[in-house]
Protein backbone atom coordinates (compact mmCIF):
# COMPACT_ATOMS: atom_id res chain seq x y z
CA UNK A 1 0.00 0.00 0.00
CA UNK A 2 1.44 3.37 -1.04
CA UNK A 3 0.97 6.01 1.65
CA UNK A 4 0.36 9.68 0.95
CA UNK A 5 3.49 11.66 1.69
CA UNK A 6 3.21 15.21 3.01
CA UNK A 7 6.44 16.45 4.54
CA UNK A 8 8.63 18.45 2.13
CA UNK A 9 7.33 21.97 1.73
CA UNK A 10 9.10 22.89 -1.51
CA UNK A 11 7.87 19.82 -3.37
CA UNK A 12 4.34 20.35 -2.06
CA UNK A 13 4.36 23.97 -3.24
CA UNK A 14 5.34 22.94 -6.76
CA UNK A 15 2.69 20.20 -6.83
CA UNK A 16 -0.49 21.78 -5.39
CA UNK A 17 0.52 24.52 -2.97
CA UNK A 18 0.68 27.17 -5.67
CA UNK A 19 -2.89 26.39 -6.74
CA UNK A 20 -4.15 26.21 -3.17
CA UNK A 21 -3.14 29.85 -2.72
CA UNK A 22 -5.45 30.88 -5.56
CA UNK A 23 -8.36 29.03 -3.98
CA UNK A 24 -7.64 30.59 -0.58
CA UNK A 25 -7.83 34.08 -2.10
CA UNK A 26 -11.48 33.43 -3.05
CA UNK A 27 -12.37 31.32 -0.01
CA UNK A 28 -11.42 33.77 2.77
CA UNK A 29 -13.64 36.69 1.60
CA UNK A 30 -16.59 34.27 1.27
CA UNK A 31 -16.47 33.69 5.04
CA UNK A 32 -17.21 37.34 5.84
CA UNK A 33 -15.28 37.33 9.12
CA UNK A 34 -14.76 40.87 10.51
CA UNK A 35 -11.28 42.16 11.35
CA UNK A 36 -9.73 41.57 14.74
CA UNK A 37 -10.97 38.03 15.23
CA UNK A 38 -9.18 34.90 16.47
CA UNK A 39 -8.56 32.33 13.72
CA UNK A 40 -7.49 28.68 13.65
CA UNK A 41 -6.17 26.88 10.55
CA UNK A 42 -6.51 23.10 10.95
CA UNK A 43 -4.10 21.16 8.75
CA UNK A 44 -2.32 24.39 7.85
CA UNK A 45 0.38 22.65 5.78
CA UNK A 46 2.89 25.11 4.35
CA UNK A 47 0.78 28.10 5.35
CA UNK A 48 -1.05 29.00 2.11
CA UNK A 49 -4.40 29.58 3.80
CA UNK A 50 -2.83 31.05 6.94
CA UNK A 51 -0.92 33.63 4.90
CA UNK A 52 -4.09 34.53 2.98
CA UNK A 53 -5.97 35.15 6.23
CA UNK A 54 -3.14 37.37 7.48
CA UNK A 55 -3.07 39.35 4.24
CA UNK A 56 -6.79 39.77 3.72
CA UNK A 57 -8.77 39.26 6.94
CA UNK A 58 -6.77 41.33 9.46
CA UNK A 59 -7.01 38.78 12.29
CA UNK A 60 -6.03 39.54 15.86
CA UNK A 61 -4.27 36.20 15.88
CA UNK A 62 -4.18 33.00 13.81
CA UNK A 63 -2.93 29.62 14.99
CA UNK A 64 -1.97 26.89 12.54
CA UNK A 65 -2.02 23.21 13.47
CA UNK A 66 -0.45 20.45 11.38
CA UNK A 67 1.10 17.03 12.11
CA UNK A 68 4.06 17.66 9.76
CA UNK A 69 6.95 19.50 11.40
CA UNK A 70 8.48 20.00 7.95
CA UNK A 71 5.36 21.79 6.75
CA UNK A 72 5.22 23.89 9.92
CA UNK A 73 8.75 25.12 9.27
CA UNK A 74 7.62 26.26 5.81
CA UNK A 75 4.49 27.86 7.26
CA UNK A 76 6.48 29.90 9.77
CA UNK A 77 8.70 31.16 6.98
CA UNK A 78 5.73 31.91 4.70
CA UNK A 79 4.00 34.02 7.34
CA UNK A 80 7.10 35.73 8.74
CA UNK A 81 6.47 34.10 12.10
CA UNK A 82 9.94 32.64 12.63
CA UNK A 83 10.72 31.50 16.16
CA UNK A 84 8.03 33.84 17.50
CA UNK A 85 5.47 31.71 15.71
CA UNK A 86 6.25 28.65 17.80
CA UNK A 87 3.35 27.86 20.10
CA UNK A 88 4.35 25.76 23.09
CA UNK A 89 0.90 24.85 24.38
CA UNK A 90 -2.62 25.21 23.12
CA UNK A 91 -3.59 27.25 26.16
CA UNK A 92 -0.96 29.86 25.39
CA UNK A 93 -1.89 29.85 21.71
CA UNK A 94 -5.43 30.94 22.38
CA UNK A 95 -4.75 33.80 24.78
CA UNK A 96 -3.65 37.38 24.44
CA UNK A 97 -0.40 36.39 26.14
CA UNK A 98 0.69 34.63 22.96
CA UNK A 99 0.18 37.78 20.92
CA UNK A 100 2.07 39.89 23.41
CA UNK A 101 4.95 37.44 23.50
CA UNK A 102 5.14 37.38 19.73
CA UNK A 103 5.11 41.17 19.39
CA UNK A 104 3.94 42.15 15.91
CA UNK A 105 3.80 38.53 14.76
CA UNK A 106 0.16 37.46 14.60
CA UNK A 107 0.68 33.83 13.55
CA UNK A 108 1.58 30.90 15.77
CA UNK A 109 1.99 27.24 14.93
CA UNK A 110 1.76 23.98 16.83
CA UNK A 111 2.21 20.35 15.80
CA UNK A 112 -1.00 18.44 16.35
CA UNK A 113 -3.63 16.03 15.08
CA UNK A 114 -6.95 17.35 13.74
CA UNK A 115 -8.71 14.58 15.65
CA UNK A 116 -7.40 15.87 18.98
CA UNK A 117 -6.56 19.54 18.71
CA UNK A 118 -4.17 20.70 21.48
CA UNK A 119 -6.35 23.75 22.13
CA UNK A 120 -9.00 24.77 24.68
CA UNK A 121 -12.76 24.81 24.15
CA UNK A 122 -14.70 27.62 22.45
CA UNK A 123 -11.81 30.00 21.90
CA UNK A 124 -11.75 30.81 18.14
CA UNK A 125 -14.01 33.07 16.10
CA UNK A 126 -13.12 31.48 12.76
CA UNK A 127 -11.87 27.94 12.15
CA UNK A 128 -10.75 26.95 8.66
CA UNK A 129 -9.18 23.95 6.98
CA UNK A 130 -7.81 23.83 3.45
CA UNK A 131 -7.23 20.60 1.50
CA UNK A 132 -6.75 18.53 4.63
CA UNK A 133 -9.89 16.87 6.01
CA UNK A 134 -9.99 14.04 3.47
CA UNK A 135 -6.55 12.91 4.67
CA UNK A 136 -7.71 12.63 8.29
CA UNK A 137 -8.49 8.95 9.00
CA UNK A 138 -11.62 9.90 10.98
CA UNK A 139 -12.93 13.17 9.53
CA UNK A 140 -15.96 13.06 11.82
CA UNK A 141 -13.67 13.40 14.82
CA UNK A 142 -11.89 16.32 13.18
CA UNK A 143 -15.21 18.07 12.53
CA UNK A 144 -16.22 17.51 16.15
CA UNK A 145 -12.93 19.04 17.28
CA UNK A 146 -13.48 22.05 15.02
CA UNK A 147 -16.92 22.52 16.61
CA UNK A 148 -15.43 22.12 20.10
CA UNK A 149 -12.91 24.94 19.76
CA UNK A 150 -15.39 27.28 18.02
CA UNK A 151 -16.74 30.17 20.09
CA UNK A 152 -20.51 30.74 19.97
CA UNK A 153 -21.39 32.23 16.59
CA UNK A 154 -17.99 31.36 15.11
CA UNK A 155 -17.59 30.52 11.43
CA UNK A 156 -16.27 27.03 10.69
CA UNK A 157 -15.31 26.32 7.08
CA UNK A 158 -13.20 23.98 4.97
CA UNK A 159 -12.45 23.12 1.37
CA UNK A 160 -11.21 19.99 -0.40
CA UNK A 161 -10.24 19.23 -3.99
CA UNK A 162 -12.93 17.74 -6.19
CA UNK A 163 -10.68 14.78 -7.01
CA UNK A 164 -13.31 12.82 -8.89
CA UNK A 165 -14.24 15.41 -11.52
CA UNK A 166 -12.68 18.79 -10.87
CA UNK A 167 -8.92 18.34 -10.42
CA UNK A 168 -7.79 18.00 -14.04
CA UNK A 169 -4.04 17.94 -13.43
CA UNK A 170 -4.39 14.77 -11.33
CA UNK A 171 -7.18 13.21 -13.38
CA UNK A 172 -4.98 12.95 -16.49
CA UNK A 173 -2.34 11.06 -14.51
CA UNK A 174 -4.72 8.66 -12.76
CA UNK A 175 -6.61 7.87 -15.96
CA UNK A 176 -3.34 7.04 -17.72
CA UNK A 177 -2.12 5.03 -14.74
CA UNK A 178 -5.30 2.94 -14.78
CA UNK A 179 -4.41 1.83 -18.31
CA UNK A 180 -0.70 1.22 -17.77
CA UNK A 181 -0.87 -0.23 -14.26
CA UNK A 182 -4.43 -1.27 -13.30
CA UNK A 183 -3.22 -2.36 -9.85
CA UNK A 184 -2.69 1.29 -8.97
CA UNK A 185 -6.32 2.29 -9.62
CA UNK A 186 -7.23 1.94 -5.97
CA UNK A 187 -4.84 4.75 -5.08
CA UNK A 188 -6.77 7.29 -7.16
CA UNK A 189 -8.00 10.06 -4.81
CA UNK A 190 -11.23 10.23 -6.80
CA UNK A 191 -12.06 6.75 -5.57
CA UNK A 192 -10.44 6.98 -2.14
CA UNK A 193 -12.09 10.18 -0.91
CA UNK A 194 -15.89 10.11 -1.16
CA UNK A 195 -15.87 12.96 1.37
CA UNK A 196 -14.83 15.36 -1.41
CA UNK A 197 -18.35 15.89 -2.72
CA UNK A 198 -21.09 18.34 -1.66
CA UNK A 199 -23.45 16.08 0.27
CA UNK A 200 -20.80 14.24 2.34
CA UNK A 201 -19.29 17.62 3.29
CA UNK A 202 -22.71 18.94 4.30
CA UNK A 203 -23.36 15.86 6.45
CA UNK A 204 -19.92 16.16 8.05
CA UNK A 205 -20.68 19.71 9.20
CA UNK A 206 -24.26 19.13 10.32
CA UNK A 207 -23.14 15.97 12.11
CA UNK A 208 -20.73 18.07 14.18
CA UNK A 209 -23.64 20.27 15.31
CA UNK A 210 -22.86 23.26 13.09
CA UNK A 211 -25.81 25.26 11.75
CA UNK A 212 -26.64 27.31 8.62
CA UNK A 213 -24.45 24.95 6.60
CA UNK A 214 -23.71 25.92 3.00
CA UNK A 215 -21.64 24.10 0.35
CA UNK A 216 -20.34 25.68 -2.85
CA UNK A 217 -17.59 25.19 -5.45
CA UNK A 218 -14.60 27.40 -6.16
CA UNK A 219 -12.68 26.97 -9.40
CA UNK A 220 -9.28 28.38 -10.37
CA UNK A 221 -7.12 28.17 -13.51
CA UNK A 222 -4.04 25.96 -13.31
CA UNK A 223 -1.97 26.97 -16.31
CA UNK A 224 1.38 25.26 -16.81
CA UNK A 225 4.17 26.86 -18.84
CA UNK A 226 4.84 23.59 -20.64
CA UNK A 227 4.94 19.86 -20.13
CA UNK A 228 8.01 19.95 -17.89
CA UNK A 229 6.29 22.46 -15.61
CA UNK A 230 3.33 20.10 -15.45
CA UNK A 231 5.19 16.79 -15.04
CA UNK A 232 8.15 17.68 -12.81
CA UNK A 233 6.05 18.10 -9.63
CA UNK A 234 4.71 14.57 -10.10
CA UNK A 235 8.27 13.35 -9.56
CA UNK A 236 8.64 15.12 -6.21
CA UNK A 237 7.15 12.38 -4.03
CA UNK A 238 4.64 14.65 -2.26
CA UNK A 239 1.00 13.56 -2.45
CA UNK A 240 -0.76 10.42 -3.61
CA UNK A 241 0.06 10.45 -7.33
CA UNK A 242 3.74 11.42 -6.91
CA UNK A 243 4.17 8.83 -4.13
CA UNK A 244 2.63 6.19 -6.39
CA UNK A 245 4.78 7.13 -9.40
CA UNK A 246 7.89 6.85 -7.21
CA UNK A 247 7.14 3.14 -6.68
CA UNK A 248 7.11 2.32 -10.40
CA UNK A 249 9.97 1.17 -12.58
CA UNK A 250 11.17 3.57 -15.25
CA UNK A 251 9.31 1.79 -18.07
CA UNK A 252 5.87 2.05 -16.48
CA UNK A 253 6.45 5.58 -15.22
CA UNK A 254 7.59 6.67 -18.69
CA UNK A 255 4.59 4.98 -20.28
CA UNK A 256 2.23 6.95 -18.03
CA UNK A 257 4.15 10.15 -18.78
CA UNK A 258 3.93 9.64 -22.53
CA UNK A 259 0.23 8.81 -22.41
CA UNK A 260 -0.50 11.92 -20.34
CA UNK A 261 1.58 14.08 -22.70
CA UNK A 262 -0.41 12.82 -25.70
CA UNK A 263 -3.73 13.75 -24.08
CA UNK A 264 -3.07 17.10 -22.42
CA UNK A 265 -4.44 20.19 -24.15
CA UNK A 266 -1.85 22.76 -25.18
CA UNK A 267 -1.83 26.21 -26.71
CA UNK A 268 0.38 27.45 -29.53
CA UNK A 269 2.95 28.74 -27.01
CA UNK A 270 3.19 25.28 -25.45
CA UNK A 271 1.32 26.21 -22.27
CA UNK A 272 -1.18 23.77 -20.80
CA UNK A 273 -4.48 25.36 -19.66
CA UNK A 274 -6.28 23.32 -17.01
CA UNK A 275 -8.67 24.11 -14.18
CA UNK A 276 -9.02 22.94 -10.59
CA UNK A 277 -12.17 22.89 -8.46
CA UNK A 278 -12.71 22.58 -4.74
CA UNK A 279 -15.87 22.01 -2.74
CA UNK A 280 -16.14 24.35 0.23
CA UNK A 281 -18.39 24.04 3.28
CA UNK A 282 -19.28 26.74 5.78
CA UNK A 283 -21.29 26.63 8.99
CA UNK A 284 -21.90 28.47 12.26
CA UNK A 285 -21.19 27.29 15.79
CA UNK A 286 -24.30 27.37 18.01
Amino acid sequence: MVRDVWAIGGAYEAYVGRWSRRVAADFVPWLGVPAGRRWLDVGCGTGALTATVLAGADPARIVGVDPSTGFLTEARAATGAGAAGTVVTGTVAATGAATAAAGAVRAGFVAGDARSLPLPDRCFDAIVSGLALNFVPEPGRAAAEIARVAAPGAVAAAYVWDYAEGMAMMRYVWDAAAEVDPKGAGLDEGRRFPLCQPEPLRLLWTGAGLTDVEVRPFEVPTVFAGFDDYWRPFLGGQGAAPAYLATLDDARRDAIRDLVRSRLPSLVDGSIPLRARVWAVRGTAP
